[in-house]
């Protein structure tokens, strides 16, 4: 077990905790850990509408209501979160980021019957049970966005280690379902750009130091300031929308507002600007409503784990 000084009756309603100080660095990781929760729990209510049939139903989605598709109850997560704990988990027992207990912990998350699954997901693990082989085979087709919404715990666990090691973690977890250039590049992308973010660095250092040598790599990725509405699950479509959001607003609330009410996949995409937000504007940053409003044991979870997998990286921090 893993402990961080909280104070957690699991038994009970967590209504208030008890919490050491946590360093910058810390703090800074807890706060893309929760983001991530904040932004699924809040884009799963519009996940797959579009941005006129959410004006319509809501006028702005600016509350963590639940319902949607998966009618979830309020606060509820999906797969995003959920699938990042797993991996987490996984990560903690192993002491680094290992392909193989990576892959059996998705396993697991799968046979627990989670509330949604995506489909490269499904078969990829599906192929897994039936070889024992935690890669995935290569396929331009599985260009999808499942890796790169769950990999927030192997960037945390890699925090500060050499490029070449960071990279060989990222594809490790990737791989088990996603073995593909695109998802590759996107997990990269972002699991550096949340190195940096820890660090304390500028989302104009982000934008010039790690989503413009993406571009530049993968011309595909490249985006204007044009809103890019009702984005799909493919990673392209995804990231996107992401840089869009997070490089254009100056607060953790305005980044998801502005990527969950385009609709789309928004789960995904408020997970993941929620996760570099996080990073960004830390805890203080994030709306206390929100903070409210989610899973109470889903939130300690998230905290516990980003605390752990930070001291796993850097015993110090």
């Amino acid at each position: 077990m893993f402990w961080t000084g909280e104070l957690i009756a699991r038994s009970a309603p967590i209504r208030r905790r008890v919490s050491i100080e946590r360093s910058p660095m810390a703090e800074r990781a807890v706060a893309a850990y929760i983001g991530l929760a904040i932004g699924d729990a809040l884009g799963a209510t519009v996940e797959f509408m579009t941005p006129g049939e959410i004006r319509a139903q809501y006028g702005l989605h600016d509350e963590i209501r639940g319902g949607g598709w998966l009618r979830l109850k309020a606060g509820q997560v999906t797969d995003d979160t959920t699938m990042a704990l797993a991996l987490g988990e996984a990560i903690l027992a192993a002491g680094h980021v290992d392909a193989p207990a990576a892959a059996a912990a998705f396993d697991a998350w799968m046979r627990a019957k989670p509330v949604d699954i995506g489909n490269t997901v499904r078969r990829n693990l599906i192929t897994y049970r039936q070889s024992g082989n935690p890669v995935a085979p290569p396929s331009e087709h599985d260009a999808g966005n499942g890796a790169v919404m769950r990999l927030l715990p192997a960037a945390l666990a890699t925090y500060g280690q050499t490029a070449e090691q960071i990279r060989a973690a990222s594809q490790a977890q990737a791989h088990v379902t996603h073995h593909n250039t695109l998802s590759d590049a996107a997990c990269e992308t972002l699991t550096f750009a949340v190195h940096d973010l820890l660090a304390g660095k500028s989302s104009r250092d982000i934008e010039g130091q790690r989503v413009a040598p993406l571009i530049a790599d993968f011309p595909v990725f490249a985006y204007d300031r044009k809103r890019r509405d009702n984005p799909s699950g493919y990673v392209v479509d995804t990231l996107q929308a992401v840089f869009q959001a997070f490089f254009a607003t100056e607060s953790f609330e305005d980044c998801l507002l502005d990527v969950v009410n385009r609709g789309g996949d928004a789960d995904t995409t408020g997970a993941i600007a929620g996760m570099l937000a996080g990073a960004r504007y830390g805890m203080a940053g994030i709306p206390k409503r929100w903070l409210r409003a989610l899973d109470d044991f889903t939130r300690v979870r998230c905290e516990k784990q980003a605390e752990a997998l930070l001291q796993l990286a850097c015993p110090t921090a």
